[in-house]
C-alpha cells in the first residue's frame, strides 16, 4: 500500500510538471544569446571530471585497505 501511494505521488507530480507548457528558460536563452553557455557547460564539466577523479582516488585506497587487511 505505501509504495502504491509513492508511486501515485510521483506519477501525479510528473503530471504538474508537463502542464507548465513550453514556456522557455529565460536565463538558458540569455547564456545562448550571450555565448556564456559554454563557459557554463565548462564549469560543469570541470567540477564533474574532479568529482570523478576524487572518487575512483578514494576508490583505489579503499581497495588498498581491503587488501590489507
Amino acid at each position: 500500500m505505501k509504495k502504491l501511494s509513492i508511486l501515485l505521488c510521483l506519477t501525479l507530480s510528473t503530471i504538474a510538471a508537463f502542464a507548465q507548457g513550453q514556456s522557455g528558460n529565460g536565463m538558458a536563452d540569455e547564456f545562448y544569446k550571450s555565448g556564456r553557455i559554454y563557459v557554463v557547460i565548462a564549469t560543469i564539466s570541470i567540477i564533474f571530471v574532479g568529482l570523478a577523479i576524487y572518487l575512483f582516488s578514494i576508490d583505489r585506497r579503499l581497495k588498498k585497505i581491503e587488501k590489507g587487511n
